[in-house]
């Protein structure tokens, strides 16, 4: 059982003029403790549940590339990217970077997206829910078109583009494993099971149904459940003083034991560095044993 830390929150005691470095701090300490995964959110207005939306947010994929050169072993991706954000080209532009220059540690999180009141706030488009499934899976095409030899064009219902040259290519080949975040039982676990490398799903009562949903789509799609990582996300908290610890990895043990490989989640207590510390020594050594 692997571990991953997402930052959600970068509403920090020391403010923006400090963020800079208390997030490489932040960075280096997951790293060294152990972390297998360092995310971020792809958001541009902090979202509810988080904060209010006037909240400090950085913009993802340069926060991932400062996180990338503040760390040597940890993989790198989104939790999750919304696919109105950015064209497919340029998605698998920014993946193949942070990939080629971290290393070949970049991940790239993707899913249909939900956040209405960024769109419009931006004057992103945001268009209607079966239209961000299309592109959902019209990206995922692209983009692997894109990874994969050659440059040829690509057309689909919503992009049309003459030549799909991808120079440098990414260090990891085929290509960057590929997450697709949610639980959707029609869509969103179809393309893990047609598309996917990894799933991204929250830690709620129907869990374990949602896995079933998944065999299910990868038996209709003839693929191998057990190559899937199965990550689940769940807040990591061991309390103030690690009183929570005990809670937390026998939860961790409980999701490994439905068949997920990682847990991916923040740390209430950032960007004080000591709770980050104290996975490394009480919580990291626990769940690795778990086979």
């Amino acid at each position: 059982m692997k571990l991953g830390l997402q930052l959600p929150n970068f509403t920090w005691p020391n403010g923006p003029s400090k963020l800079g470095a208390d997030l490489a701090s932040v960075a280096r300490s997951a790293d060294q403790a152990g972390f297998e995964y360092l995310a971020v959110m792809d958001h541009f207005f902090q979202i509810r549940g988080v904060g209010p939306s006037e909240n400090e947010m950085l913009e993802a994929y340069t926060a991932l590339g400062f996180l990338a050169a503040h760390t040597e072993r940890a993989k790198l991706l989104t939790v999750i990217t919304g696919v109105i954000y950015r064209h497919p080209g340029l998605l698998a532009k920014a993946i193949t970077t942070l990939d080629v220059l971290s290393g070949g540690r970049a991940i790239l999180g993707i899913g249909a997206g939900w956040n209405e009141e960024e769109s419009k706030g931006l004057g992103f488009p945001f268009p209607s829910t079966a239209e961000r499934f299309e592109l959902l899976e019209e990206n995922l095409q692209y983009i692997l078109q894109m990874w994969a030899e050659g440059d040829a064009a690509f057309s689909s219902k919503h992009f049309e583009a003459e030549r799909l040259l991808n120079s440098p290519q990414p260090i990891t080949r085929p290509h960057p494993p590929i997450m697709i975040g949610g639980g959707g039982e029609k869509k969103t676990l179809r393309f893990v099971a047609k598309y996917g490398d990894a799933c991204n799903i929250f830690n709620a009562p129907d869990v374990e149904h949602k896995l079933d949903v998944l065999k299910q789509h990868c038996e209709n799609e003839g693929r191998d459940y057990d190559e899937i990582t199965k990550t689940v996300y769940h807040t990591l908290d061991i309390g103030p003083n690690g009183e929570k610890t005990g809670e937390l990895v026998a939860e961790l043990e409980r999701l490994h034991g439905l068949g997920f490989h990682a847990a991916i989640g923040t740390i209430p207590t950032l960007p004080d560095v000591s709770a980050i510390e104290k996975f490394g020594t009480d919580v990291i050594p626990a769940i690795e044993k778990l086979s």
